[in-house]
């Protein structure tokens, strides 16, 4: 089950985030490639984030997924997700970060 987790220094409380969470589901089912209704979307505003030593508009996000991670599915997730995130919300896409982990990667150590 992916799980995204967004947090933004924006105050969301006039936001309609319908969008957002529909958008943000399709887009990391499709890129992990697993079912919508195994995403998980949470999304939280009014967090206090610097970045680049000013308050302007960021986010930071992370992915876990237990599976489906590598170098071209994370960076298709960095260029998708920044892309909703500056189009929906007007964050610019270099002050996006997004932290992507795969909870299965230790696993595929082999024993000796």
């Amino acid at each position: 089950m992916p799980c995204l987790y967004i947090s933004t220094n924006l105050n969301l409380d006039e936001v309609d985030t319908g969008p957002i969470f529909s958008e943000t589901t399709k887009a990391v089912a499709s890129i992990i490639g697993k079912p919508e209704n195994f995403v998980m979307v949470i999304l939280k505003g009014s967090v206090a984030i610097s970045f680049n030593g000013n308050k302007d508009p960021a986010a930071y996000a992370e992915v876990v997924s237990m599976g489906g991670i590598n170098r071209e599915v994370k960076r298709k997730l960095i260029a998708t997700l920044g892309t909703i995130l500056e189009n929906m919300l007007s964050i610019p896409r270099t002050r996006f970060f997004l932290k992507v982990y795969d909870t299965t990667a230790g696993l595929k150590i082999s024993k000796i």
